[in-house]
């Protein structure tokens, strides 16, 4: 591939996605009651289900960074990425929070709750997808804006 990756990079992707959704569906997260009665304090399994997805991950950045050399469909290095706390991610995450609270699913979750029949989630699903047009038009007019016009000599 032009790109340097992999020529397995995308079907692995796709059956890791396949593989998170199937296991989102399985575990009742895909069910928006379930996890808004974990926000009301009424059922904990989300809670159980995070904190084994966290330490599946933190075993799994803790081993690759410190032995493993680099991604084997990518070939780039295991490395920490760290981003800063500024305005973005603050908005950004209140966003997600308030969106999460209201619906009772989280954007990968919804999509996993179309394979439960959860129809009615389409609606949250077009709203992200109109909120993301927003932000990178939001941001682009901001950009334009501090870059200003390009002038003719």
């Amino acid at each position: 591939m032009s790109d340097g990756r992999h020529p397995l990079f995308l079907p692995v992707v796709l059956v890791g996605g396949l593989v998170f959704g199937f296991g989102l569906g399985f575990s009742q997260m895909a069910r928006p009651e379930v996890v808004l009665s974990f926000l009301q304090f009424e059922d904990f399994g989300l809670l159980f289900v995070m904190f084994g997805g966290s330490l599946v991950a933190s075993a799994a950045f803790f081993g690759l960074s410190h032995f493993g050399g680099s991604a084997p469909l990518t070939g780039r290095p295991y490395t920490r990425r760290l981003k800063g706390l500024d305005r973005n991610v603050v908005v950004g995450g209140t966003i997600f929070g308030v969106g999460w609270g209201l619906s009772g699913i989280c954007p990968g979750a919804a999509y996993a709750s179309l394979g439960i029949g959860n129809w009615p989630i389409l609606w949250g699903i077009a709203g992200m997808f109109i909120g993301a047009y927003a932000q990178g038009y939001v941001r682009s007019l901001r950009a334009d804006r501090t870059t200003g016009p390009a002038t003719a000599d």
